[in-house]
C-alpha cells in the first residue's frame, strides 16, 4: 500500500503502439521501472481511438485494493488526453495519479510536468516520491461542447496550421512547425473579440488567441509563459495584427512575444474568444481541429481537477 516514504503501490500503464517513439524495447523498460518500485503493474496496449480512456475509467472505478495508485501513459499528448478523459471522467475520489512518458511527437504534457528531466529519471523519482510532488492541475471545459481542455485551445493561426499540416510531407515535430510558419505567412488576421470574466481584454484584427493550460503547444511554441498548472486561473494571450505575423513563429519559441505592443496576456476563471463578423471561426484544442460551425466558444476553469506526478522543485510550466 503507498506509504509516505512510498507514494504509489499499484501501477496501470497504457501504452500506445501508434503513437511516435513507441516500441516494444521502450514498453518493458517503462515496466521494468515501474516493477522497481510497485507492488504490482499491469499493462494496456491501445488498439484504436477512445481505448484508453475506457479502459482508464473502468480501472479508476474499481473498488479496493484492486485500484491503481497511478496511471502511467505512454505515448503522445493525444494519448495522455484520453488517459485524462478517462481519470476525470471516472469521477472517482482520490483516483489514481497520472505520470508521463513521452513518446509522441510534441510532448508538451511532459514539458510542462518535468521539464527537461529524462523520462527514467522522472519516473524513479516519481515512483520513490523524491524530488517530485501530486499537484492537482487545472483543466477547461469548453461550454458549448462540455469537452475538457488539457492543453490548450486556440483560435487563429494556430488552429489553422492543424488543417495545413495535413498536407505537409514532414515527420515529427517539425511537420506542425511548418505548418504554423505558412499559417503564419498565408494566412489574413481575423475581427476579433477576447473577454476575461467578461470583461473585454482585446477587441480587433487578430492573428491567434491562445487557452489554458500547459505553457507549450506542439512542444515547441512557449505561447503561455507566465502560466502556472494549478493556480486555479486560465491564461490567454492574444497576439493581435499589431505584430508582424512572420515574426510570430520565432517569438513564440521562448515568449519573446508577451513583450511586443501588439499582444495581450491576461487571467481568468473564463475566456470568451469570438469572431465578430459572423464567419464561423477557426478553432482547437488539445491539437484536436473542430468544426467551423461556431462564432464564439467560452472556456471556463476546472480547479483541481487532475492529479500529476510531477517535479519538484516545480519547473516552467
Amino acid at each position: 500500500m503507498p506509504t509516505r516514504d512510498r507514494p504509489f503501490a499499484r501501477g496501470l500503464v497504457v501504452a500506445n503502439p501508434a503513437a511516435g517513439r513507441v516500441t516494444d524495447d521502450l514498453v518493458e523498460e517503462v515496466l521494468a521501472r515501474c516493477r522497481k518500485h510497485l507492488d504490482s503493474v499491469s499493462l494496456h496496449r491501445t488498439t484504436e481511438v477512445g481505448d484508453a480512456a475506457r479502459v482508464v475509467a473502468a480501472a479508476a472505478r474499481t473498488a479496493g485494493a484492486e485500484r491503481p495508485d497511478v496511471v502511467v501513459s505512454v505515448g503522445g499528448d493525444g494519448t495522455v488526453r484520453e488517459v485524462v478523459t478517462g481519470l476525470v471522467g471516472a469521477a472517482t475520489p482520490a483516483g489514481p495519479a497520472l505520470l508521463v512518458v513521452p513518446a509522441g511527437t510534441g510532448n508538451s504534457n511532459y514539458l510542462a510536468q518535468w521539464g527537461a528531466e529524462p523520462w527514467p529519471d522522472a519516473v524513479d523519482a516519481a515512483l520513490r516520491g523524491e524530488d517530485s510532488r501530486v499537484r492537482h492541475l487545472d483543466l477547461a471545459r469548453i461550454r458549448e461542447r462540455d469537452q475538457l481542455v488539457l492543453l490548450g485551445a486556440a483560435t487563429g493561426t494556430v488552429a489553422e496550421a492543424l488543417q495545413i499540416a495535413r498536407t505537409v510531407r514532414v515527420a515529427g515535430p517539425a511537420r506542425y512547425q511548418e505548418a504554423f510558419t505558412r499559417a503564419c505567412r498565408d494566412g489574413v488576421p481575423y475581427p476579433g473579440r477576447v473577454s476575461v470574466d467578461g470583461r473585454v481584454v482585446h477587441e480587433g484584427g487578430t492573428i491567434l488567441v491562445n487557452v489554458g493550460g500547459g505553457r507549450y503547444r506542439g512542444g515547441t511554441y512557449q505561447l503561455l509563459p507566465h502560466s502556472v498548472l494549478d493556480d486555479g486561473q486560465l491564461d490567454v494571450c492574444v497576439i493581435g495584427d499589431g505584430v508582424d505575423p512572420l515574426r510570430v513563429p520565432e517569438l513564440i519559441l521562448a515568449g519573446d512575444h508577451v513583450r511586443e505592443p501588439g499582444v495581450v496576456y491576461a487571467r481568468g476563471r473564463t475566456i470568451t474568444v469570438e469572431r465578430t463578423d459572423g464567419t464561423p471561426i477557426w478553432f482547437e484544442h488539445d491539437g484536436e481541429l473542430l468544426d467551423r460551425d461556431r462564432t464564439a466558444y467560452t472556456l471556463d476553469v476546472v480547479p483541481g481537477a487532475l492529479a500529476v506526478a510531477c517535479r519538484f522543485p516545480t519547473p516552467a510550466g
